[in-house]
């Protein structure tokens, strides 16, 4: 993958957030699922342009093409807050979490701000632990006897 989700074009982005969002789909259902859609070959030029990005795959079922995101929602979601850390947060979660808790704080219900007080403690406790030892067969510089 040469670009992250945010230095794709508008319509690449909307492109992969639905078939994200759906799964699986044919050019049909992408196309269903769009705003202001272009042509059906636009949408299939476009697929298999990101099939040859590496942002999506695909598979043939009978005449027709299905289409799956190759990341998981998951990495695709850690890939793009990373670039949105470096780009608008100068690389500072903590930067992050205060934006998101200035403009949602009055819309989170007490279980959501529970969930994140328990991983802020979590991650001081974490942060507390002294790292692991190595063991002496791991030690990248050995001592040589001599």
């Amino acid at each position: 993958m040469n670009k992250t989700p945010l230095e794709l074009g508008k319509r690449e982005r909307q492109i992969i957030e639905t078939v994200q969002r759906l799964g699986e789909a044919s050019v049909a259902d992408v196309r269903k699922n769009l705003a202001d859609a272009p042509s059906y070959s636009a949408v299939r030029t476009m697929l298999g342009l990101l099939v040859q990005k590496g942002w999506l795959r695909f598979r043939s079922e009978g005449k027709r093409y299905l289409y799956r995101p190759a990341l998981s929602k998951e990495r695709s979601r850690q890939t793009a807050l990373r670039r949105m850390l470096a780009t608008f947060f100068d690389g500072s979660p903590g930067d992050a979490v205060a934006a998101l808790l200035d403009i949602s704080a009055r819309d989170m219900t007490d279980e959501q701000l529970n969930r994140l007080t328990k991983m802020i403690n979590d991650a001081r406790a974490e942060k507390l632990q002294p790292p692991p030892e190595r063991s002496r067969g791991s030690d990248p510089c050995p001592t040589i006897p001599g």
